[in-house]
């Protein structure tokens, strides 16, 4: 008797895409997760990530974790940087495996502002676009700390800090990587800048909407200046809601004009983390990607609280090009075989997310023959 495997190979997700100028064999992406591995001197990427990433090489795009672009931008333990020498041949090893493998990854880029900490910054203030605390809780090496009051940036701080943007993109290309992802979502750096309650400027990069993107605007540029056609692209999180952070109408306006603007540069893709689904289970609000996909002509990824039956619907509705995952991708390594094999998905263990080691990060394997199958 021979015994067969069913597929379901026709399924969207399994479709290929372009998302700029990166092609994809399938619309499964690895979204970003920040999982403090980098404990060595230096935060330099180490031989875990190498088989973190090289496990998960059947996505159709790998977004890595959020990067320092320089020791300034440190706001978290154990996480990476694409600043050093040795960062960048850490990255290379990761590069060169996904790519042997036959995936695809870019390195996302990110700076935390004015929700670091004077303990990662040897005791130096944090900087943010105004002297406003965020109210936000920051982990540092000594445990969770309450944020203070950053010192504002300076016109020469934010030249600076566009000018590490550009030297870490430029440092991504020389460790292979396929591009780069502007970290743009939460309570950091550049939704700082966006943000009205925590942005008091008014000076050219603050006041209107149009003067709090600013930086933005320039990052991108700058982080575009590294690569050969669309191979950038910017996550934002409209819907993020905290103590200083709101997605009021007025918050979505601004980020209706900054998504279309974004759609007059050369992106590659954008990433959008929509609002929590109503209720555990429950399907993503189709409206707040398709607001969005209304005002902005190229590739969008879709984020937050899919699942495969979710993701090949909003796919399939026209709304997203392609639908990031990372939940799903801590303990499915080989979450697009699992998709395409409809079979059960692995739970991972929320207590092992960012304590370091191998336990909870490379130690879940692929699924076998009969695992999970779904009859």
């Amino acid at each position: 008797m021979t015994t067969t495997c069913s597929t379901v190979l026709d399924q969207p997700l399994l479709r290929p895409v372009e998302l700029g100028d990166l092609q994809l064999p399938n619309r499964v992406v690895m979204a970003p997760m920040t999982r403090a591995r980098a404990s060595g001197e230096g935060l330099v990427p180490n031989a875990m990530h190498t088989d973190y990433y090289g496990r998960r090489a059947g996505a159709g795009l790998i977004i890595t974790e959020g990067t320092w672009v320089s020791e300034r931008a440190i706001g978290f333990p154990n996480v990476p940087g694409v600043y050093s020498e040795a960062q960048i041949g850490g990255w290379r090893r990761v590069t060169d495996v996904v790519h042997a493998l036959g995936g695809r990854i870019v390195l996302q880029l990110w700076h935390t502002g004015a929700v670091s900490h004077p303990d990662h910054l040897g005791g130096a203030l944090p900087a943010g676009p105004s002297a406003v605390d965020p109210r936000e809780r920051t982990f540092t090496p000594g445990g969770p700390r309450a944020t203070v009051t950053p010192r504002e940036m300076t016109i020469t701080d934010i030249r600076d800090t566009v000018a590490e943007y550009r030297a870490a993109a430029v440092n991504a290309r020389r460790a292979g990587f396929d591009g780069v992802e502007i970290h743009a979502l939460g309570p950091f750096l550049i939704p700082q800048f966006l943000n009205p309650r925590l942005n008091l400027r008014h000076d050219a990069y603050g006041g209107a909407p149009a003067g709090r993107r600013r930086l933005l605007m320039e990052i991108v540029d700058a982080a575009a200046a590294a690569w050969d056609g669309r191979r950038v692209g910017v996550r934002l999180s409209p819907y993020w809601t905290a103590e200083r952070f709101t997605a009021d109408e007025r918050t979505l306006a601004d980020y209706d004009a900054l998504v279309a603007e974004l759609g007059e540069c050369p992106l590659a893709y954008l990433h959008l983390r929509g609002p929590a689904p109503a209720a555990p289970g429950a399907a993503p609000d189709h409206a707040a990607f398709a607001r969005y996909r209304r005002l902005f002509d190229g590739p969008l990824i879709a984020n937050h609280g899919f699942g495969r039956e979710t993701g090949n619907a909003v796919i399939e509705a026209g709304l997203a090009d392609a639908v990031s995952y990372a939940t799903h991708y801590v303990a499915n390594p080989d979450l697009v075989a699992r998709f395409a094999l409809d079979r059960e998905l692995a739970a991972g263990d929320p207590g092992t997310y960012y304590t370091g080691g191998a336990d909870g990060y490379v130690d879940y394997p692929a699924s076998r023959w009969g695992d999970g199958v779904r009859r």
